[in-house]
């Protein structure tokens, strides 16, 4: 069963925005630990979830795919910006 259209632009707007929001981050001095952001970026994906869940549509089972949709697609998104902080850690 294909996700819903409605389901489907959601997913597709809550990756822009989660994007921006990594491309909107500026590692700062003293950095904070890895452990510390890796628990941030899955706050933030936590956040999403929860957001998207109330304007997701269709039946229980419907919705549920379409919140695991995005959230797959937000920790592949988070995957690079994760490593990009390692590896500015690497440089203290």
């Amino acid at each position: 069963m294909a996700l819903l259209q409605a389901n489907k632009d959601l997913i597709s707007t809550g990756m822009k925005e989660f994007n921006v929001l990594l491309n909107q981050q500026v590692f700062s001095n003293p950095p904070i630990p890895e452990e510390a952001m890796v628990t941030m970026v899955d706050d933030w994906v936590d956040f999403y979830i929860n957001y998207y869940r109330k304007q997701m549509v269709g039946e229980q089972q419907e919705q549920e795919r379409a919140l695991q949709e995005l959230q797959q697609e937000l920790n592949i998104l988070s995957a690079p910006f994760l490593a990009k902080y390692k590896a500015f850690l690497k440089t203290f």
